[in-house]
């Protein structure tokens, strides 16, 4: 029932729109991205010499890496859905908000079962790193505020 009610009644935020980014997804010319508040630059890649292939977040010297295919799956995930969706990025040792996409990325009932994340210990952030990496690439409406960050598919 309360993930209905998040992920069912939610607003439209105010602000939405196409993340800014640079580079073209490789590991020589990453995007350079905004986490959705605005308050984190970081650098995201597509590895697909990587088994599985990654996608790759760089922020500081921090390193975090999910499937690939997380793209993909999320995209499908929320043309189904049809709403926003609350995005709830948390730390692997902390719980994720039901109904948030943080949740969906380490449920047992998504595509691959469990963590998209690839290393234990930073398989968290899922909600954080990748909405603004499918803003990018034109697949998925990202809000924008200092918290409670939702998005949407195109």
């Amino acid at each position: 029932m309360a993930r209905a009610k998040a992920t069912t009644t939610a607003k439209a935020p105010a602000k939405s729109g196409k993340a800014k980014a640079s580079g073209d997804g490789t590991k020589a010319n990453p995007w350079k991205l905004m986490t959705p508040p605005g308050s984190s630059a970081f650098e995201a890649w597509r590895d697909e010499s990587a088994d599985p292939q990654a996608l790759v977040c760089k922020v500081g010297s921090t390193v975090l890496s999910y499937q690939l295919r997380c793209i993909d799956d999320l995209h499908a995930m929320l043309r189904k859905h049809g709403a926003w969706m609350p995005l709830g990025g948390a730390d692997e040792q902390k719980p994720a908000a039901d109904g948030s996409v943080e949740a969906w990325g380490r449920s047992a009932s998504n595509p691959v079962g469990g963590w998209y994340g690839l290393k234990k210990g930073f398989r968290g952030r899922f909600g954080v790193y990748v909405p603004p990496v499918m803003e990018a690439l034109g697949l998925a409406e990202v809000s924008h505020e200092a918290r409670n960050n939702q998005m949407r598919a195109k």
